[in-house]
């Protein structure tokens, strides 16, 4: 079975976490294509990913559509971003097999294991052990310190400006060349701990709160983004650089620990984060 193939299953883990699908990944035999594997997880989207995409859709592509065919269109364009996510996976990993980690592929073996007696406690207490306790203590050990960062951040002033509103600023050259701006790059640069404070994160710069705050609606938040000049360029360069960019930091240490090695890590950093950077410019020069 060709490596395409054998990173489907650790895919499929990686929809609801991609640190759970990196663990995934334990079941491909080879080093080489369990690599691959573990490098292109992050690009398809994780449950932390999912509400962004979804709060873009509703207020920028489908306000307009009638209320009865909404969620329709909401579901469709949802499914094509996820679609996305797979064929970057699929092209990245050929691209990888080919080039940096070329080889022969493996077979590929599924041994049935024998049939016993269901162990329902020992399963679940493995369960949690394995893939909840130690998955939940790896996001906690970067959440804290990251959380005391955001919070420095939005609330240490330099004359009248906010160290975040300094920091956007400086990041707006290089937002504008992706069809975004500087509080949207520096949110998902703070959202790195868990992608789903991304929002709350832009609403707390444009609206210098100082504090993590969630959006009361999706109507107020769209006239919130349309202040600050989102179009629906903006918004579909967000989505686009929601699902292609670095990993979260769980991820990223999960990443390590199933690799030992900090070059690996690095790669899934890097790798997507350009991929994301290059869709968003191409789209921006398209569409901006």
């Amino acid at each position: 079975m060709e490596t395409v193939d054998k990173i489907i299953y650790s895919m499929l883990m990686g929809f609801g976490c991609n640190a759970c699908g990196v663990t995934g990944c334990r079941i491909i035999e080879s080093p080489r294509e369990r690599i691959i594997a573990t490098v292109t997880n992050n690009f398809v989207p994780c449950n932390g990913r999912f509400p962004t995409l979804i709060a873009i859709i509703s207020m920028f592509f489908t306000a307009g559509v009638a209320i009865a065919f909404q969620s329709l269109v909401s579901s469709v364009m949802l499914l094509g971003v996820i679609v996305l996510g797979v064929i970057m996976t699929l092209a990245v990993s050929k691209l990888l097999s080919a080039t940096i980690l070329k080889g022969m592929p493996s077979s590929f073996t599924l041994e049935l294991p024998p049939y016993r007696k269901p162990q329902i406690c020992k399963t679940i207490v493995r369960s949690l052990c394995d893939r909840t306790v130690f998955v939940l203590l790896r996001a906690i050990s970067v959440a804290a310190p990251a959380g005391i960062i955001i919070w420095l951040l939005s609330n240490i002033t330099v004359g009248e400006q906010s160290l975040c509103s300094i920091i956007s600023g400086f990041l707006d050259p290089l937002g504008s060349l992706m069809g975004l701006d500087g509080v949207i790059l520096l949110a998902f640069i703070l959202g790195f701990p868990a992608n789903e404070i991304v929002v709350p994160i832009i609403i707390m710069i444009y609206t210098s709160s100082g504090t993590l705050v969630d959006y009361e609606s999706l109507s107020s938040l769209h006239t919130l983004f349309v202040q600050h000049g989102w179009t629906w360029v903006t918004a579909l360069c967000t989505m686009m650089f929601s699902l292609i960019h670095f990993p979260c930091s769980t991820t990223c240490i999960t990443i390590y620990k199933e690799t030992k090695s900090f070059k690996w890590t690095a790669i899934a950093v890097v790798l997507p984060t350009i991929l994301g950077i290059l869709i968003c410019m191409a789209i921006n020069a398209l569409f901006g």
